[in-house]
C-alpha cells in the first residue's frame, strides 16, 4: 500500500529497503564493555525456529527495541543481543512429516526468521547471534552437566514417566491429553519405571525463596507463582502403624493441630505398601483391580478441581494420637512425587478431604473451633481450613492452634512416632529425554567401570547427523553404532554412551550469559564481559515461561555463581511480562484460523505501522485484540506524519532550530512548544517509568494534529525544532519513518547517535487563568485553571471547590453552563 495526497506519496516498501540496506552495514550496533560508559542490557526471550515470526513475537521484540533504541539515544551502552531456542520435539516431528532432517529444517527456520527480524528494523547486535544446536555452545551445556555431576548436582535414579505403548517413548506432562497420548487420542497413557538424569534443584529451593527479596521489579504475580512451585512447608512427619502388622505408613502433615480429626489414611496408587497390604484381604485381587482402574483414569499432574475416587483397602491404620483405628485407603489425588505418597485425611478441616469423605460416608469430626462460633458437623457445608481452639483433642484441648502445633510435635518427637520436618513442592529437575533432537548427555556405561563421565577434553559429545528418526520406541541415538559404542576412559574397555538427550529448558537456562561474548573458547562464559554486562537489566517474555524457564534460569545463576564463573546470583534485575495477542476473543494459532501474518502486515502497511499498532492498541502488559481497522488508522497517522514533514522540510533549509526568548514567543509558537515539550516529558517518564507506549503514541497523535491545525502559523526555527524532536520522539516506534523524516530535514547521521530531547519545564507548563464560577447567576468563588481546559474537567473542578461545594450542599443541580476560558455557571434546585 502506497498512500499518496497531492504531490508527497508515503512509499512504506521503498523507504524501509533502504534503510534495511544501510543499516545491514552498520557496525554501531555492537556492543563492546565500556568501563566509561553506563550499560543497559535489555533481552527478549528467545524465539524457537519454529518457522515464522507471530504477532505475539512481534509486541515482544518491539516492546525491547523500542527500549533500546531509548536508552542509545540517552546515551547508554546497550547490548541487545539475539539467538535461537534451536533444540526441540518439534524438529524431530517436521523431519518425520516432511523427510526433512532437523537440522536443514532448523536451519531454514532460522534464515527466514532472522529475514523477518531484519525486515522489521530491530535493532539486534547479530555479531552476538548464537544458536543452541551448534556445538560451540551446546559442548558447555555438557560441561554444566560433568561440574554438576562432580558436586553432586547431578544424578540418575529410577523414575516414574508418562508412557505412551503406542510410541513405545516417554512423554512430557504437556504432551499427555485427558490422559491419552497426544499423537494417539485413544491410548491410554501409562506409569513407567525408566532410569533418568537429574538436576538437584531442589538444593537450592531455600535460596531460591529467599532471593526473591533481591526481585522488587519483578510481577508479583510471577514470584507467587514460583513461591507456589517452590512450595515450602514447614511441619511434621507422623507414623501411623498398621493394625496387625509390623508396617507403618509415614504422612507429612502441616497441620499436626488437627490430627485428632483424622478419619482415614489415603495412599498413592504406587505406594510400595499397597500389595503388601491388599495381600491376605477378602476380595484382594478385585481391589487390585480398581485400583488400576483408578490410576488409568487419573490425570497426569494434580487438579484442584478433579472428582476425588479412592478404594478402600481393607485394612486400617492406628492414629498415634488417641489409638483410634482409622481405614486406609488407595485415591487418586495423592500422588508419590508430593510428600510421603500418603497423607491422613481430616475432613472438617480439609476441603479436599471434606469432599472425599462426603462421597463415600467417612466421619466428620471437629477438632478445631473458631474463636466465636461452634461447629457442628452434621451441618458443614464445607471445611474449616483456619487456625482456631482446639476440641476433642486429649490433653491438648483448648490450646490455640499455633501452640499445639509446637506441643503435638514436641510430644511426638518424645513418644518416637514423628519429628518436624520442612518439604518443598518442587522437585529435582528430570533432565532425561529419549529423543534425538536435544544435547547428548556426557557419560559413559562400562561393565567394569559403570557410569564414567566423559573427559572434558573430549568435549563436546557430537550429535550425529546420519539417524533415522521415526518417533517410535527407543532414541534413535541407539540405532547409530558409530555414536552408540565408544571407549571408556577409565580402563580402555568398550563402553556404551547415554542415548538419552537433555531437557531443552537446559538451553535456555544460561543462554543470556553467553550472549556477552559468543567466541568466548575457554569457558562458558567470559568472566570479565559477564562482570561488566550483567545483571541484565531488563528482561521481556511472556507470563508462560514464571515456571520452568524462569525458575531453571535462577537456578543456574546460583550455581555458575558457586562455580565462580559470575558475581550474581540472579540473572535479571527488572522482569516484564507481556499480554497475549488475540483475535475474535482468542489466543492466535492455526488451529483456530485467526492468524495474522507479520509479513502480510509489512507487505500492505509497513514494519513502522505493524510495530506501531502492537505498541499502540493496548498497554504492554494487557492483552491485545488485533483489529484491522486499527491498523488502518495506525498507517492513516504515520501517513500524515511523513506527509508534514515532507512538505515543510526544504523551507527549512539553512534555519536554525530553535525559539525567542520567553517574553517574545508568539501565541502560536507558544501553544505548539507547549505541546511539545509536554509530549517529551511524557514519553521520557513512561520509558523511564510504566512504560504506557498506547498513551506515548497517542500524544505524539496530538502533536501532529496541531500541527495541522497551526499549519502557516508557525514561526520556522521553531517548526524546524518541532519536526526534528518529533523525528527523535518517533524513533523508538517508527524507526523507519523516524530516520528518513532525520534525513529529509538535512542530517546524516543516525538517529540512535543523536541525543534524546529534554524537556523544558517552563515551556511544558499549562498557561493558567482565574475562572469565575457563579450559582444560580451569583459570583460565588473563583477557580485557578489551565487554559483550555475540558468542559466536563472545568466543571469538575468547580464542583470541589468548597466553596462552591458548602453552597450547593441540600440542593440538586439542575444544569451547568460553560464558557470556555471564561465562566461556569452552576443551576441549583430550591433547598429539598
Amino acid at each position: 500500500m502506497t498512500v499518496t495526497t497531492g504531490t508527497i506519496s508515503y512509499d512504506h516498501k521503498t523507504i524501509e529497503e533502504k534503510w534495511q540496506r544501510l543499516w545491514k552495514e552498520r557496525s554501531d550496533w555492537r556492543a563492546v564493555p565500556r568501563p566509561d560508559q553506563p550499560k543497559y542490557y535489555v533481552l527478549e526471550m528467545l524465539p524457537y525456529p519454529s518457522g515464522r515470526l507471530h504477532m505475539g513475537h512481534i509486541r515482544n521484540y518491539s516492546i525491547g527495541d523500542a527500549l533500546a533504541r531509548y536508552k542509545r539515544m540517552r546515551g547508554m551502552n546497550v547490548l541487545h543481543p539475539m539467538g535461537w531456542d534451536a533444540y526441540g520435539l518439534p524438529a524431530e516431528n517436521a523431519a518425520i512429516k516432511n523427510a526433512v532432517h532437523p537440522r536443514k529444517w532448523t536451519q531454514d527456520n532460522i534464515a527466514y526468521m532472522k529475514r523477518q527480524f531484519e525486515r522489521f528494523g530491530f535493532s539486534y547486535d547479530w555479531t552476538k547471534e548464537l544458536s543452541t544446536c551448534e556445538p560451540d555452545y551446546y559442548r558447555w551445556n555438557q560441561w554444566f552437566f560433568l561440574k554438576m555431576l562432580e558436586k553432586d548436582l547431578a544424578y540418575r535414579k529410577s523414575s516414574r514417566v508418562n508412557w505412551c505403548p503406542s510410541c513405545q517413548t516417554v512423554l512430557a506432562n504437556e504432551q499427555v491429553v485427558d490422559g491419552c497420548c497426544w499423537r494417539h487420542e485413544t491410548t491410554p497413557v501409562e506409569q513407567k519405571e525408566l532410569e533418568q538424569w537429574f538436576f538437584r534443584i531442589t538444593a537450592y529451593a531455600d535460596a531460591l525463596l529467599e532471593d526473591m527479596s533481591q526481585l522488587q521489579s519483578w510481577p508479583e504475580r510471577v514470584l507467587a507463582m514460583q513461591r507456589n512451585w517452590i512450595g515450602k512447608s514447614v511441619g511434621a512427619r507422623i507414623d501411623f502403624n498398621v493394625a496387625g502388622t509390623e508396617d507403618v505408613i509415614t504422612i507429612f502433615t502441616t497441620r499436626v493441630d488437627t490430627i485428632y480429626g483424622a478419619t482415614a489414611v489415603v495412599v498413592a496408587p504406587e505406594h510400595p505398601l499397597v500389595e503388601k497390604l491388599v495381600a491376605g484381604v477378602p476380595g484382594g485381587q478385585s481391589i487390585l483391580g480398581r485400583i488400576r482402574e483408578l490410576v488409568a483414569r487419573r490425570p497426569t499432574s494434580p487438579a484442584g478441581d478433579t472428582e476425588k475416587e479412592g478404594v478402600f483397602l481393607g485394612r486400617f491404620a492406628v492414629n498415634p494420637f488417641g489409638g483410634d483405628q482409622i481405614p486406609i485407603w488407595v485415591a487418586n489425588f495423592v500422588l508419590m512425587e508430593y510428600g510421603t505418597g500418603a497423607i491422613m485425611s481430616v475432613p472438617a478441616h480439609d476441603q479436599r478431604d471434606f469432599e472425599f469423605a462426603r462421597r463415600y460416608r467417612l466421619p466428620v469430626k471437629v477438632v478445631v473451633q473458631p474463636p466465636r462460633d461452634r461447629l457442628d458437623p452434621r451441618r458443614m457445608e464445607a471445611a474449616f481450613v483456619e487456625y482456631g481452639v482446639l476440641a476433642n483433642s486429649g490433653e491438648f484441648s483448648g490450646l490455640a492452634s499455633e501452640a499445639a502445633i509446637q506441643k503435638m510435635t514436641a510430644h511426638a518427637v518424645q513418644k518416637g512416632f514423628g519429628k518436624p520436618e520442612t518439604t518443598y513442592r518442587i522437585k529435582d529437575w528430570g533432565i532425561s529425554r529419549q529423543r534425538y533432537w536435544g544435547t547428548p548427555i556426557p557419560v559413559v556405561y562400562c561393565k567394569k567401570c559403570g557410569i564414567v563421565p566423559v573427559p572434558y577434553e573430549q568435549l563436546p559429545v557430537l550429535l550425529p547427523d546420519n539417524v533415522q528418526i521415526t518417533g517410535l520406541g527407543h532414541s534413535p541415538l541407539r540405532d547409530v553404532p558409530e555414536f552408540l559404542h565408544t571407549t571408556c576412559s577409565r580402563c580402555k574397555g568398550p563402553a556404551e554412551r547415554e542415548t538419552d538427550t537433555m531437557d531443552t529448558f537446559v538451553d535456555s537456562s544460561w543462554y543470556f550469559y553467553r550472549y556477552t561474548n559468543p567466541a568466548y573458547k575457554d569457558a562458558p562464559v567470559d568472566p570479565a564481559a559477564v562482570n561488566y554486562w550483567f545483571p541484565i537489566d531488563q528482561y521481556i517474555g511472556g507470563i508462560e515461561h514464571a515456571i520452568l524457564h524462569l525458575i531453571y534460569s535462577r537456578f543456574f545463576a546460583k550455581v555458575m555463581r558457586d562455580l565462580g564463573l559470575t558475581k550474581v546470583g540472579e540473572p535479571a534485575a527488572r522482569l516484564f511480562t507481556q499480554g497475549m495477542v488475540i483475535k475474535e476473543g482468542a489466543k492466535m494459532s492455526k488451529s483456530k484460523g485467526n492468524l495474522v501474518d507479520p509479513d502480510d502486515m509489512v507487505e500492505r502497511y509497513g514494519a513502522d505501522t505493524t510495530r506501531m499498532y502492537v505498541l499502540f492498541a493496548a498497554p504492554p502488559e494487557k492483552d491485545l485484540e488485533w483489529s484491522d481497522a486499527g491498523v488502518e488508522g495506525i498507517y492513516r497517522q504515520v501517513t500524515r506524519v511523513y506527509r508534514f514533514v515532507s512538505r515543510y522540510a526544504p523551507e527549512l533549509t539553512g534555519v536554525a532550530p530553535g525559539a525567542p526568548p520567553a517574553g517574545e514567543i508568539a501565541a502560536e509558537d507558544r501553544k505548539i512548544l507547549r505541546k511539545l515539550h509536554q509530549t517529551i516529558r511524557r514519553i521520557t517518564s513512561d520509558f523511564e517509568g510504566r512504560w504506557h507506549f498506547n498513551t506515548d503514541i497517542s500524544a505524539i497523535h496530538e502533536l501532529v494534529n496541531l500541527l495541522y491545525s497551526l499549519e502557516g502559523q508557525i514561526s520556522k526555527p521553531v517548526l524546524r525544532e518541532t519536526l526534528e524532536t518529533l523525528s527523535k520522539l518517533l524513533s523508538p516506534f517508527a524507526p523507519y519513518l523516524a530516520q528518513q523524516l532525520w534525513e529529509e530535514l538535512g542530517h546524516s547521521e543516525d538517529l540512535l547517535q543523536v541525543a534524546w530531547p529534554s524537556f523544558d519545564a517552563a515551556l511544558a507548563k499549562e498557561d493558567e487563568r482565574e475562572i469565575p464560577v457563579q450559582i444560580n447567576g451569583r459570583l460565588r468563588s473563583k477557580i485557578l485553571v489551565r487554559e483550555d481546559m475540558p468542559q466536563d474537567e472545568l466543571v469538575e473542578m468547580a464542583l470541589a471547590d468548597p466553596r462552591i461545594a458548602h453552597v450547593i450542599n441540600g440542593h440538586k443541580v439542575l444544569k451547568t453552563i460553560v464558557v470556555p476560558n471564561k465562566l461556569v455557571n452552576i443551576v441549583i434546585s430550591e433547598r429539598a
